[in-house]
């Protein structure tokens, strides 16, 4: 047992920079969800539906993340920070980081699978902060989610997906890289986590590449319309 969650902080330190040591890790509410959803789920299992909830309210109460006692979640499940909601018929696989605010949604139950309402992530995924997976899909291994994202479709395995509705990037899912990939996507579809710092700072700065090409079209585009009435005036005055 003691591996187990020895195992399982590890995970989450390899996936996770800011903790300096496993008793940190031990104090993250997505810690605290998880453990709560196993007693919610063993009760939910021997359909003690009301204790079940009952924990799952308590757990509520304490993270701020909301898992149905229903849904099954594989080993070394992480959500970082909090505010999220997996429903009742999801399922998530293995090694598996989910961002804050993120929802696990249901839809309409005559509209899919009978009886599988909520979606379903495969080992390795990432989803974003703020993104929405609404309905009965399969988001496949090594998939990645953006921030932000809705996603009502059926996602390939190591597929990128942004975008309202999402649309998967022009990477190929076979290009997909094995290794974790933290913080989403930046400026370049793939990067080496060893180089991070120095990808965010490369996008950093084409944004501020971008933007003084803007400001300084813009200043060209407002001298010439300031030129533009001095030049009708100096003809007016030949004429």
């Amino acid at each position: 047992m003691s591996f187990g969650l020895l195992a399982y902080l590890d995970s989450i330190k390899a996936r996770d920079p800011a903790p300096r040591s496993r008793w940190e890790i031990l104090l993250y509410p997505g810690v605290w969800a998880l453990f709560y959803h196993r007693i919610a789920h063993w009760l939910f299992e021997g359909k003690l539906f009301f204790l079940a909830r009952l924990v799952n309210h308590l757990s509520r109460f304490l993270t701020g993340i909301d898992i149905h006692p229903g849904a099954r979640i594989g080993r070394h499940f992480f959500i970082d920070h909090g505010y999220v909601v997996i429903g009742e018929t999801a399922e998530i696989g293995d090694d598996v980081t989910i961002y804050q605010h993120v929802t696990l949604g249901g839809t309409n139950p005559t509209n899919g699978v009978a009886g599988k309402r909520h979606p379903t992530i495969e080992d390795g995924a990432i989803i974003g902060s703020g993104a929405n997976v609404l309905g009965p899909i399969i988001v496949g291994a090594r998939a990645r989610i953006g921030a932000n994202s809705v996603v009502t479709r059926d996602v390939p395995p190591g597929a990128t997906m942004v975008g309202i509705p999402a649309r998967q990037t022009l990477v190929d899912a076979d290009q997909s890289s094995a290794s974790f990939l933290p913080y989403g996507t930046p400026c370049t579809n793939h990067f080496d986590p060893a180089t991070q710092k120095l990808e965010i700072l490369q996008c950093e700065l084409e944004q501020l590449r971008a933007r003084i090409a803007e400001l300084v079209e813009e200043r060209e585009q407002a001298k010439e319309a300031a030129a533009k009435p001095r030049r009708r005036a100096a003809s007016g005055d030949r004429a």
